[in-house]
């Protein structure tokens, strides 16, 4: 079961934007986001948005879901043709698994992309993919449609924690895939999860060293969230399975960052780590930083100049919507006042950039002081630098630091 959509204002039939999405549109990048709402299995913890490939059909199903996410991409080129043209910077498709589709639907996806926006000289494209859903021919096939990156989500390299998970590819495939995935020229980012029930410190070290040894140039880590609704939460819930404690999930994510920076990887976000700039994703850094994004597909959301609006969630639903010629956002809000400024902090102090001290409201700026004193917040970048920026304690109370700032 995934979670409810956001309650918020009615979104028009045809999709328009308010004047006000407008103001600013020049100086912010432009991203597009493609939702695949399918996976061969459902894993026990998932909480996306997301089906198996048999349960749809119509222009639901996996078949037809390309053409439907086209209408998507048309309409959104109507919507967006009254702000100053923007090619797309970035293009991330995720769900689901994204590579259940043929390339041919993942390449027609993207060409839309670029016949309705036009994409930067320097566009990252990335897709994430399971490590059993991909073959040398595939991510050959993938780089020569104009992908340029593919995240894989390994999870963990010990089979019991991966069975614990319902995962299902083999973790001794992880080396080829990185290799074929270089092989054919595209960078390569692997996703691990760290709180798995029955997962070890050990196991967790060992899944970190995995990773690093496929000589990968960017690692994302999350602790494990069950969400009610979840098979794992029923699970929890009767006893079968016991969740870490908050300490055993902080030693895994220091154990991380430890294991990460020793061999060159620097954290840029809170749950990320990168070689160099250069291999930071630069598509969720789109997110962090509040630009502009089209999220195409059932319960994608979008953001464009403070406008924030999400689409129905069921398959059926929104190809029967675009079917109709209708834009298929089930709500949406104005991110303005008190909550935009609220927004800014909590997405602004999860990057290794930090946020300006003089981005922060007045009334939040005499806090800092006590952060420092907290081992939160750098007090050499607080002093010299005048930025806020977590420390490794900080980031993993980065919520707590929220909290303070906005009183």
């Amino acid at each position: 079961m995934s979670p409810a959509l956001p309650e918020g204002d009615v979104a028009p039939d045809d999709g328009a934007l308010p004047a006000s999405a407008i103001e600013g549109a020049d100086g912010r990048a432009f991203a597009v986001y493609l939702h695949v709402p399918f996976c061969t299995v459902r894993c026990g913890y998932c909480d996306f948005n997301t089906y198996t490939v048999t349960e749809l059909g119509g222009g639901a199903s996996q078949h037809a879901y390309a053409d439907t996410a086209l209408k998507e991409i048309a309409l959104a080129a109507t919507v967006m043709a009254n702000l100053p043209p923007r090619p797309v910077s970035t293009v991330f498709v995720g769900g689901g698994t994204p590579t259940v589709l043929s390339v041919p639907d993942l390449s027609r996806m993207l060409g839309g992309v670029r016949d309705a926006w036009g994409l930067a000289e320097d566009v990252e494209v990335t897709t994430e993919a399971n490590p059993d859903s991909v073959t040398p021919e595939s991510l050959a096939a993938l780089a020569d449609a104009g992908f340029t990156r593919v995240s894989f989500g390994m999870q963990s390299a010990v089979p019991h924690v991966l069975a614990t998970l319902d995962r299902t590819h083999d973790p001794r495939r992880i080396p080829d895939v990185v290799r074929w995935a270089k092989d054919a020229g595209l960078a390569v980012s692997l996703d691990l999860i760290y709180g798995t029930p029955g997962e070890s410190l050990d196991d967790w070290r060992t899944s970190v060293e995995a990773a690093l040894a496929t000589g990968v140039d960017h690692v994302s880590a999350y602790a494990l969230v069950v969400e009610a609704g979840t098979r794992m939460a029923v699970q929890v819930r009767r006893g079968e399975l016991e969740l870490p404690d908050g300490d055993d999930q902080a030693a895994k994510y220091e154990l991380a960052d430890d294991l990460l920076e020793a061999a060159g990887l620097r954290w840029y976000e809170v749950s990320n780590w990168a070689r160099t700039p250069a291999d930071a994703c630069r598509h969720n850094l789109s997110y962090w930083r509040g630009d502009d994004w089209w999220g195409i597909g059932p319960g994608a959301h979008s953001h464009v100049g403070g406008v924030r609006w999400w689409n129905v969630k069921h398959p059926r639903a929104y190809a029967d919507r675009l079917d109709r010629g209708l834009s298929p956002a089930a709500g949406r809000e104005i991110v303005t006042g008190d909550g935009a400024v609220l927004e800014r902090l909590m997405l602004g102090v999860r990057l290794a950039a930090g946020l300006p001290l003089d981005a922060l409201p007045r009334e939040a700026r005499p806090s800092v002081a006590g952060l420092v004193a907290d081992g939160l917040v750098d007090g050499h970048e607080a002093v010299g630098g005048r930025r806020l920026v977590l420390t490794r304690r900080g980031r993993l109370l980065a919520d707590a630091v929220v909290r303070t700032l906005a009183g």
